[in-house]
């Protein structure tokens, strides 16, 4: 996408049931949905994202794993992000506890415009993340960033530090490497993209990546992510998906960055 997200109102807008202030309530999950909307990313391509995500909430699996959970609802908020200082709160923090309040969630995310920008910086979408968890109107034990992207941090400060700050505040992080839309040629096509999440982005208490390889699966992988999720289910190791390359041996170093990351000016 080539605008950037100037002009666009900061906190986004509250679908039906959004809570804006108030404490004391009490939810089993809260979930920020931080999706990539850089310049690899066209706007049909955008648009896809955005009704994956908008169908999930209100599928019958979905809102059966919600009124699974102990008080029977989940908070979450949507944030498109690209590069250092661009991320929008395209939805406020919303109290999902039946299919009605779901359909208007996705509803709300459907008739909202898509924003975007140049770079990907995924540090700076996990410390806006961070920043969204701390200002909530809800509470739950269960805190988690569901992190998309087509490529890897190369604006900002540095994954490692914000990837720390995440997980030091208790929060999970999980990935979905989509490995289907890259068209910018400044940026290569990364190998082995589902690796660099693995290694490199997710982490904490079950974590886990779902990999999109194309458009066909993405709506199917949205669904089965938000399902583990909202279930919080994990495997004892806390990758649910395997990866590519051998088990246990990295294949990034992970204190590594593009010549970009850690150079653009910061916003603020």
């Amino acid at each position: 996408l080539k605008m950037g997200l100037v002009g666009i109102g900061l906190w986004g807008i509250a679908a039906p049931h959004a809570q804006e202030s108030g404490n004391g309530k009490a939810v089993d999950l809260l979930l920020v949905l931080a999706v990539d909307v850089s310049d690899s990313i066209n706007e049909k391509e955008a648009w896809l994202q955005r009704y994956g995500y908008a169908d999930a909430l209100s599928d019958p699996l979905i809102i059966a794993a919600i009124k699974g959970g102990r008080r029977g609802s989940i908070a979450v908020t949507y944030l498109e992000w690209a590069g250092p200082g661009e991320q929008h709160q395209v939805m406020g923090w919303t109290r999902i506890d039946s299919a009605e309040s779901a359909r208007a969630a996705g509803a709300a995310l459907k008739a909202a415009p898509v924003s975007g920008g140049y770079w990907t910086s995924i540090s700076g979408a996990l410390d806006r993340a961070v920043k969204l968890v701390a200002a909530a109107p809800f509470e739950a034990t269960r805190r988690v960033i569901d992190l998309s992207s087509d490529g890897r941090n190369n604006a900002g400060a540095p994954l490692a530090g914000a990837r720390q700050r995440a997980l030091g505040k208790g929060i999970t992080i999980n990935g979905l490497p989509v490995l289907i839309m890259r068209r910018n040629f400044s940026f290569p096509p990364m190998p082995n993209l589902d690796r660099y999440f693995s290694d490199c982005v997710i982490g904490g208490p079950g974590a886990f990546s779902i990999v999109v390889e194309n458009y066909k699966d993405l709506a199917v992988s949205v669904r089965r992510k938000m399902i583990r999720e909202i279930a919080g289910t994990f495997s004892a190791e806390g990758r649910v998906r395997p990866v590519a390359g051998k088990p246990g041996v990295p294949k990034f170093d992970c204190r590594e960055e593009p010549p970009h990351a850690g150079r653009l000016p910061q916003a603020g």
